[in-house]
């Protein structure tokens, strides 16, 4: 049983946490920026994902609902890319940059860099980040649950394509909080899907040369 002492001492401390957080552009900016990253294949039109790699930031990420979990998420070339997954019901993140870099023939190296939720936070809601690396500066938990079995999780969602897919393993450890805070993070995603995504104050911007968030 959890007790109040222990929701305390989960949610505070100075603590360099390890963890997901989750943020991407959608899909729904009607400019040629986006539709020059589908064509490349790395933002992910479906769940045969591109492979390729894209950096997130965001000031801050509060979730109501949160998962963590691990599974293995395929390329359309058929290679298997381990992933972490942070699921939230609902997020509201502030000052989010997501940028990726493209390498086009003759132009070299081009950089797509997304921003928005300055003035106002973006929300979103279930909300999945599929990444391969992650950290926030602080992350404050509110009733968590380490080494719960991933098909047991009920706080947060779990995308029911991945529990349908047979590289989830229902027994093994997961994780899962009535809600986090996350300050400062930074992420490696390789795909990103929510149910909705109301981005205020959005901006695209492809500039030549290496410019990640």
């Amino acid at each position: 049983m959890t007790t109040e002492g222990d929701r305390m001492a989960h949610g505070v401390g100075r603590t360099r946490w390890r963890v997901f957080a989750a943020v991407l552009v959608p899909g729904v900016a009607a400019c040629a920026a986006l539709g020059i990253a589908m064509a490349q294949g790395v933002l992910a039109a479906s769940f045969f994902i591109s492979g390729e790699k894209f950096q997130i930031t965001a000031d801050k990420l509060v979730a109501n609902g949160f998962s963590l979990y691990s599974t293995i998420d395929v390329t359309r070339k058929r290679e298997p890319v381990p992933v972490l997954v942070t699921g939230a019901r609902h997020a509201e993140i502030s000052g989010l940059c997501q940028s990726v870099t493209i390498d086009l023939p003759v132009l070299g190296p081009q950089t797509l860099r997304l921003t928005g939720g300055d003035e106002r936070p973006i929300e979103a809601s279930e909300l999945f980040i599929d990444a391969t690396a992650e950290a926030a500066g602080q992350a404050n938990f509110r009733d968590l649950d380490l080494g719960v079995a991933q098909g047991a999780i009920t706080e947060g969602p779990v995308s029911p394509g991945d529990r349908k897919s047979r590289f989830f393993d229902p027994d093994l450890p997961g994780q899962q909080a009535r809600s986090v805070t996350l300050t400062d993070v930074r992420v490696n995603a390789v795909a990103v899907s929510a149910a909705t995504f109301d981005v205020p104050g959005l901006r695209a911007v492809l500039e030549r040369g290496r410019h990640e968030c």
